[in-house]
């Protein structure tokens, strides 16, 4: 393969590339903004498509014994699919979180023997 293939190839997949990212951004969940609500407790998530979801901050893994002030810093990444709390070193993707995980499967399995316990 020359190089004008080669560059004719690796055009083509970055097109590819640039319309999978461009339909991802048209379709799947992306954070606007997040805040902590001190009086509830909850993690509040403003979402792209003008929907709020929100989760009890002792469900996300490394949130639980965190300080209001850390729950407060919220990062949200430049694509809007992950949280970061820099203090916490805590990272959650907001379509895990829309789908009910709210960390890895042993944080899971933690969270259900919890409450089949309660």
């Amino acid at each position: 393969m020359d190089n004008l293939e080669l560059n004719a190839a690796l055009e083509a997949q970055l097109d590819r590339a640039r319309d999978r990212a461009i339909l991802a951004d048209a379709t799947e969940p992306r954070a606007v903004s997040a805040h902590y609500d001190r009086a509830s407790g909850q993690i509040v998530i403003h979402l792209k498509d003008g929907s709020t979801f929100m989760f009890p901050h002792e469900l996300g893994q490394g949130l639980s014994n965190a300080s209001e002030e850390d729950l407060a810093n919220i990062e949200i990444t430049p694509s809007g699919i992950g949280l970061h709390w820099e203090a916490l070193d805590v990272d959650l993707t907001v379509p895990s979180l829309l789908q009910g995980i709210y960390g890895t499967k042993a944080w899971m399995k933690q969270l259900r023997h919890k409450q089949t316990a309660a």
